[in-house]
């Protein structure tokens, strides 16, 4: 039988640093039966190298083009040994207890078959990260520019600010910066959806999770920061597209065809309607480059048809 008890999975594209400081944070809590395995997408800052040389313990999978979170994150789960297994981004830092916290809980909750820590942010201010499964008319105002309009009920039901941050509790979905699986529940259920490249993917598996039976919880107890972002602001265009191409996925595989494409052609009225509204700004003279970067974005968007 394995003496590890914990696989921490890393898939890290293009931050180097954040890596290097997460990494050290899992190290420094000193849990013993826990190997490290990093799958770095094709960086060009020198991620592999700074993990050969720092990190010699860790596992280094070096891909030599990016193939998306859901891919390389099933390609560390291939090769974790553990009973648990954990999907970590490299953005992030683990409190000292934060592990053992995690492991203690599901070794004392057979019914849970994930968990994710209470999020902070940079500034030590709690994170949104649990949620409810979302309806259409969540989807419609949810990360839109129609948030701000949006009936106080929907997103407050979706972000489940009905609860207290501060309470353990059984949720329908976890945002993906930190999850931990029983391997059982790994086994049942299978990887990340690789049809999703970034976003979505961790809304799929922990609705997989629970059909099949499990609990997912938020345990507050354990804590981890989160740098959000710090991957996906590098390409602007793409983390449009990949947000939005997620979400229209996930209504498809759960929702139907019918229910995604009206969806697909909100999504895409709203990127016509961004257009327009940046050009005539840029007619009148305001932050012209500004104006002139986002409508080419947006045209980009337009252009993949979130397909």
């Amino acid at each position: 039988m394995s003496s590890i008890e914990l696989s921490i999975v890393v898939v890290n594209w293009n931050v180097r640093d954040l890596l290097r400081r997460c990494l050290a944070s899992i190290f420094a809590a000193g849990l013993t039966g826990v190997e490290v395995i990093v799958v770095d997408n094709a960086s060009t800052d020198g991620s592999p190298d700074a993990i050969r040389a720092e990190f010699p313990q860790v596992t280094l999978i070096a891909n030599g083009d990016n193939r998306g979170f859901p891919a390389a994150n099933n390609q560390g789960l291939a090769a974790a040994r553990a009973r648990f297994v954990m999907t970590l981004n490299p953005d992030t830092e683990i409190a000292a207890d934060a592990l053992a916290r995690m492991i203690a809980y599901l070794d004392t909750h057979p019914d849970v078959g994930a968990l994710g820590p209470q999020l902070l942010n940079s500034d030590g201010s709690i994170q949104s990260s649990r949620r409810r499964f979302p309806t259409l008319a969540t989807a419609l105002f949810e990360s839109t520019w129609l948030q701000g309009i949006a009936p106080r009920g929907v997103l407050r039901h979706y972000y489940v600010d009905d609860r207290p941050a501060g309470v353990k509790q059984e949720v329908d979905w976890l945002t993906g910066a930190c999850i931990v699986l029983r391997r059982e529940v790994l086994e049942a259920v299978g990887g990340l959806d690789e049809g999703f490249f970034m976003y979505s993917e961790e809304l799929d598996w922990c609705r997989r999770i629970k059909s099949a039976g499990w609990k997912i919880v938020y345990l507050p107890e354990a804590k981890v920061i989160h740098h959000a972002g710090k991957s996906s602001e590098q390409a602007v265009a793409a983390r449009h597209i990949h947000f939005q191409t997620g979400k229209v996925r996930y209504f498809c595989k759960y929702h139907g065809w019918l229910t995604a494409s009206v969806l697909r052609l909100f999504l895409l009225a709203m990127y016509v309607w961004q257009i327009g509204l940046e050009s005539l700004k840029a007619l009148l003279g305001h932050k012209r480059d500004v104006r002139r970067q986002r409508i080419g974005v947006y045209w980009q968007v337009l252009r993949s048809g979130l397909k």
